[in-house]
């Protein structure tokens, strides 16, 4: 049979009935007495909290239950599987894309007491943590003996290893060191069926299908994970941090194209445009001029020498592109500062909107100039206004999207605006999505970039990993009659 004779499957989970109140007592029951009644939610009170993650997407959930171990996790998907009710993942909720939230009600299993390092091996370069680690406590117990881990999403202050792993997250320094795919080794997960087992392990790589790769950056429409063995790096000899000012937004976005082309790859190079400059100098006082088009902040790391030479090809083409100013960073208390300011930018700009939309495409640096046109553009359309912080050194876009949903129709106007930025960013060449994942806020997207046999070969890779779709149903795959709708765009 070829690829393009494969069955047809679903283009969106099956629709279900939630659950009448008589069996919803029943599935408490159930989980009460597996995990005793103060790790199991399920009033109206308690569920409120978790029918949101960072996203502006809504579901409420039937039951939240906090499981302590891996094989609670599988004995209450077997029970979530009796009931036929979806069972949903979730981390700490940072997500933004919507990944976390129960569109058909169900279990919500939140990994609150699973939080431990588990093993840190420094001589092979591993850690071993469960899924609810925050993403920066493995780098800050890793510091004292000069290790850390790379991916660092802008909200690893809070963030978990196991929600970077469902969305394969990223952050501003995996330009050279890639993505939370490229740190994960090994995974353990529990299957639709209630089984343990685990793919991946201790070494660079295995024989076989690269399951760990397939899992990482399926948004928990496979599996649960339950423990993650990640790599570990040793701290550079010598961090250099900088920061350059463009008045013009182009001469920024060409400095970083000129950088990258000359091979020069820094550790990091980030953009934020003159809405955000404002809002995280109010918050942060990090020293990022107000008056600015654009900033670039950039990081070099590595061995002192080379290090030293990074910093000097960069300065000159900053030059080059008319920077009116190049700043180094003085010592490490500024250095962390100046990150400070880029990591709260997200929360600093609620000091000048009630609410923000955060989008997520990614296009070829070339491109920047003329797609940072066109989200201007689009947002002047809407009457929206709209800031910028992203990773530019590899293109992914960040646009902050203002907006009021007290205002009537202001809703329906940002999503249309964030529909037609991700078709601009899919036109150049790009993707939808670098580190947010699709979710609910992107399915139908997904036929831009993705074709019918395309979203076909990987709904049956969803089937046979989770035939029931109970696992994070309503995720990913385009809506029935989406797909041509989207194709139309194009």
């Amino acid at each position: 049979m070829s690829i393009t004779e494969l069955p047809p499957t679903t283009t969106v989970a099956p629709h279900y009935e939630r659950i009448s109140e008589a069996r919803k007592a029943e599935l408490v029951k159930a989980l009460r007495t597996l995990l005793g009644g103060a790790y199991v939610l399920h009033t109206p009170y308690d569920l409120t909290l978790y029918e949101y993650d960072a996203s502006i997407d809504r579901g409420k959930p039937d039951v939240v239950v906090l499981p302590a171990s891996t094989e609670q996790v599988a004995a209450i998907v077997k029970i979530a599987a009796r009931f036929g009710v979806p069972v949903i993942a979730r981390g700490a909720g940072t997500g933004l894309s919507g990944g976390a939230i129960p569109v058909y009600g169900g279990i919500v299993v939140v990994f609150a007491r699973m939080n431990r390092i588990l093993e840190i091996d420094y001589e092979n370069l591993r850690a071993v943590v469960k899924p609810r680690l925050v993403n920066l406590h493995l780098s800050t117990a890793l510091g004292p003996r000069g290790f850390y881990y790379v991916p660092d999403p802008s909200s690893q202050r809070s963030c978990t290893i196991g929600g970077n792993v469902g969305e394969n997250a990223g952050g501003p320094h995996t330009l050279i060191y890639g993505v939370t795919t490229n740190h994960v080794l090994g995974l353990e997960v529990v299957t639709p069926e209630g089984e343990i087992f685990e793919v991946g392990g201790w070494t660079h790589d295995t024989p076989g299908y690269d399951l760990t790769g397939l899992i990482i950056g399926s948004e928990g429409t496979l599996c649960i994970v339950t423990k993650i063995i990640v790599r570990i790096v040793h701290t550079a000899e010598a961090v250099k941090t900088m920061v350059a000012v463009f008045n013009e937004m182009d001469d920024a976005s060409n400095t970083v194209s000129e950088i990258i082309a000359s091979g020069v790859i820094p550790a990091a190079i980030e953009m934020m445009d003159n809405m955000i400059l404002q809002a995280v100098e109010a918050d942060t006082h990090a020293g990022y001029p107000m008056d600015a088009a654009a900033v670039l902040l950039m990081e070099a790391e590595g061995l002192r020498e080379g290090v030293a030479e990074q910093i000097a090809q960069i300065e000159s083409i900053c030059h080059k592109h008319h920077a009116r100013l190049i700043r180094i960073a003085a010592d490490e208390a500024e250095r962390q500062l100046l990150w400070a300011g880029r990591k709260n930018a997200f929360g600093a700009v609620g000091r000048i909107s009630p609410e923000f939309y955060v989008q997520d495409g990614v296009v070829p640096r070339t491109k920047l100039p003329y797609v940072l046109q066109r989200i201007s553009e689009i947002c002047e359309h809407y009457k929206l206004k709209v800031g910028n912080v992203f990773h530019a050194g590899d293109g992914n876009l960040h646009p902050l999207i203002l907006f009021d949903s007290q205002i009537p129709g202001e809703i329906e106007r940002v999503r249309q605006a964030g529909h037609e930025i991700l078709n601009v960013c899919a036109e150049v060449g790009g993707t939808i999505t670098g580190e947010h994942g699709v979710g609910m806020e992107k399915q139908e997207e997904m036929a831009l970039i993705f074709s019918d046999v395309d979203l076909r070969v990987m709904q049956q890779v969803r089937m046979a990993w989770n035939p029931q779709e109970l696992f994070n149903p309503g995720k990913l795959f385009p809506l029935p009659g989406r797909c041509a709708d989207m194709k139309q765009l194009q």
